[in-house]
């Protein structure tokens, strides 16, 4: 009884749960986002998800904490941050001036540059050189970093995961500090740092300026296919005489079931259903396919596509979030937020990366003026300088922005990754598996041959019988034939019953028996077993029909790819050898598998993930269980809905064309983040030890360090151009 108690207080607590979604402005690393995660986890939020790259945030609320939305809020801003679409933010309170990292900048330049003068060949103002004017320039630069820097360093530290901003505020404090005990203790020529200060603090700004923006174009993808949410939509309504009349709306007042008027050139304002009319839409914006798609009564419509020609009237089928580019979007920031197990090391590493660079800089200290022999300001300049030079979030950045340009690129051209592993998992596949009926065929059957054994028999009596028959049919082969075979005699069946495994079995009210059926309902009466159907009256072969499912037009391009690059290519199919064999060798591929069951897939696919990382890519229900098998499942969007639930990645045009596509993409995104690993450990290894030596001076370590950054973050956007197939 008490655990049965327990279990519905879980159950209610569960359901009291308020998910809440914030943007937040400000992150530029995974040190960033970790911190805000603490904090959450802290405050007894659940389900915490933290993206620095596109700045979401995501968690449950307990309903019996509402009160404590404003709260959380003020605290990730007092870390340095900004809750763009908060509660407080809501509020009409006056916009600070410097909410981003460029206007901080602009200001600090303004005092920084005078104290830069001296550096320029030729030019020398005495008055600046005076320990007080240079004091007075430098006040207005610290105080506006110690409110920045200083703020995010000191929330930082108390949550337990010091970020970059410790190692500027500490530099920076340290420089300030030195110069006014010289300037109070009058030998302020001695102690002379004012210019450190304010050059480190300005030039860190711009570099997280420089971040920012670099970031950005990570972005690039994901904002393009997000622009399309909000458009102008042409809303049909009735007046009592049932006069139509039409009337602009935006489209995020849409709801289901709102009547609309789409004309040619217009974007569809939200997922909806043809009523009247027909058009060409360009799917562009969902499938990458730029061709138009013809579409008519009854067809559905994306939000997002463009009409290119036609005018159609339609009504909503889904809004806000339930359409299918907010679940495209949904699904790409999901993947975000996931972490691949390359970046794993990087996290470890960036969680202790600050602790360690300032007891680098100590030592630094340390070793530089008691064993080198160099003066305290000296051996200080060169422990500033190994705070300011060192970059945890390089290390941080490396992964999200290649994973971000990553599936990006993908969601652009209609390859759906529905997290990041698989994005990198693809680098290792080996071989890849496709069943064939609706994955390399068409899965559209259309009648290719028939043939009447009995001479009193006609075409037209044997068209009726077999149509007559079929119309009680939802299996794929039945509705071809009903559609091309349609006629205007119906026998009506005083019974009529589907078998399972052989066909349609029906008596007609003068007691005749028919049968419709595969090769075994007609295994006693011909050795011909390869025709599709076979029609029988009382016990006797009266005829056969043949049906034909034409195979994918990319198909043999996309499996001359694969081979070209030496990726074993399988056939598994529950259709028989001679089919699968058939179009295995239309196709070019190299094992055939057929006349499998769901469960022998399953257990043939655990076969091949044994002897080497396998992709499989299927469609049909009894294709579930081994796509969610498969060390990668691959589904079409045409799918069943199981199918692509149980698959990892969604070929969203219509076909297998992106296939090869989405492996190098795997490839390649792998191979971005290696680079940029390589390059944040780097810069790291190479550039700390320099600064501890004297070669690096604080004021170029901090430019140098927000460039690094830039570097990785070019690097990855070169994704979004690079050829990769």
């Amino acid at each position: 009884m008490q655990k049965t108690n327990n279990r519905e207080f879980f159950n209610k607590q569960q359901t009291e749960m308020e998910k809440v979604n914030w943007k937040v402005e400000g992150m530029s690393c995974t040190n960033c986002a970790l911190s805000i995660d603490k904090l959450l986890q802290q405050k007894g939020m659940h389900n915490v998800k933290v993206n620095f790259m596109g700045g979401d945030v995501q968690f449950e609320l307990p309903d019996n904490r509402q009160t404590e939305k404003p709260q959380l809020e003020k605290e990730i801003e007092q870390m340095g941050y900004h809750v763009v679409n908060g509660s407080r933010s809501e509020q009409a309170k006056p916009k600070k001036f410097f909410r981003n990292h460029f206007r901080r900048f602009l200001f600090c330049f303004v005092f920084t540059a005078p104290l830069m003068v001296h550096m320029i060949p030729g030019i020398h103002i005495h008055a600046l050189m005076n320990p007080m004017v240079q004091l007075a320039l430098t006040i207005p630069v610290f105080l506006m970093g110690m409110d920045f820097f200083g703020r995010s360093a000191v929330k930082s530290l108390s949550k337990g995961i010091p970020n970059m901003n410790v190692l500027i505020a500490v530099g920076a404090i340290a420089s300030f500090g030195y110069s006014l005990y010289g300037t109070l203790i009058g030998r302020a020529a001695e102690f002379m740092f004012y210019e450190t200060t304010a050059t480190i603090i300005t030039l860190v700004f711009l570099g997280n300026w420089l971040e920012d923006k670099s970031v950005e174009t990570t972005q690039a993808a994901l904002r393009k296919l997000a622009v399309t949410q909000k458009t102008m939509a042409n809303m049909i309504a009735y007046d009592e005489h049932h006069q139509e009349h039409v009337f602009p709306v935006e489209s995020t007042s849409l709801k289901v079931g709102d009547l609309l008027l789409i004309n040619s050139g217009e974007h569809v304002p939200m997922d909806s259903k043809i009523l009247w009319g027909e058009a060409s839409v360009n799917e562009a914006i969902i499938t990458g396919e730029s061709s138009p798609v013809y579409k008519k009564m009854n067809d559905r419509l994306i939000g997002g596509s463009i009409l290119e020609s036609g005018t159609v009237k339609v009504y909503v089928t889904a809004t806000g979030e339930d359409t299918v580019m907010a679940n495209i979007l949904k699904l790409v920031k999901d993947a975000q937020t996931e972490k691949p197990p390359v970046q794993q090391l990087a996290d470890k590493i960036s969680a202790i990366f600050v602790p360690a660079v300032l007891s680098i800089a100590l030592v630094t200290l340390l070793i530089n003026y008691f064993a080198a022999d160099h003066t305290f300001s000296e051996s200080l300049l060169r422990g500033i300088a190994v705070l300011v030079i060192a970059c945890p979030c390089a290390m941080g950045l490396a992964t999200p922005a290649a994973i971000a340009v990553g599936l990006g690129r993908a969601a652009r051209n209609g390859v759906l990754f529905k997290n990041a592993r698989s994005l990198e998992v693809f680098r290792s596949i080996r071989q890849v598996v496709f069943d064939k009926t609706g994955t390399l065929t068409t899965g559209l059957f259309r009648i290719s041959a028939s043939g009447i054994l009995q001479p009193d028999i006609t075409e037209e009596e044997f068209r009726a019988i077999t149509w007559s028959m079929e119309k009680y049919s939802n299996h794929p082969i039945a509705r071809a034939i009903v559609k091309e075979w349609k006629s205007s005699t119906e026998i009506k069946w005083a019974k009529i019953e589907e078998v399972k495994g052989l066909g349609l079995k029906a008596t007609d009210k003068e007691g005749n028996r028919y049968v419709a059926g595969s090769c075994k309902a007609a295994s006693n009466l011909t050795t011909e077993q390869n025709h599709n159907v076979y029609i029988l009256r009382n016990d006797v072969l009266i005829g056969w029909i043949d049906v034909k499912d034409d195979i994918r037009p990319e198909a043999k391009t996309v499996i001359s790819q694969l081979n070209a690059a030496g990726i074993t290519t399988i056939l598994l199919s529950g259709d028989t050898r001679e089919k699968s064999e058939q179009v295995a060798r239309e196709l070019e591929i190299g094992i055939v598998i057929a006349e499998q069951t769901p469960e022998q897939k399953l257990a043939k696919i655990a076969e091949l993930n044994n002897q080497a990382p396998t992709a499989m890519v299927g469609d049909g229900i009894n294709d579930a269980p081994a796509l969610a098998k498969a060390t990668v499942g691959i589904s079409l969007s045409e799918a069943s809905q199981i199918a692509m639930q149980s698959a990892q990645v969604v070929l969203m045009n219509h076909g297998l064309k992106n296939l090869p596509l989405s492996l190098g993409l795997g490839k390649h995104t792998y191979l971005t983040i290696k680079q940029n690993l390589f390059w944040a450990f780097a810069y790291n290894i190479i550039a700390i030890p320099v600064a501890a030596v004297g070669l690096l001076s604080p004021a170029f370590g901090a430019l140098v360090m927000g460039l690094s950054d830039v570097v990785l973050a070019v690097n990855s956007v070169r994704l979004r151009f690079k050829k990769v197939i």
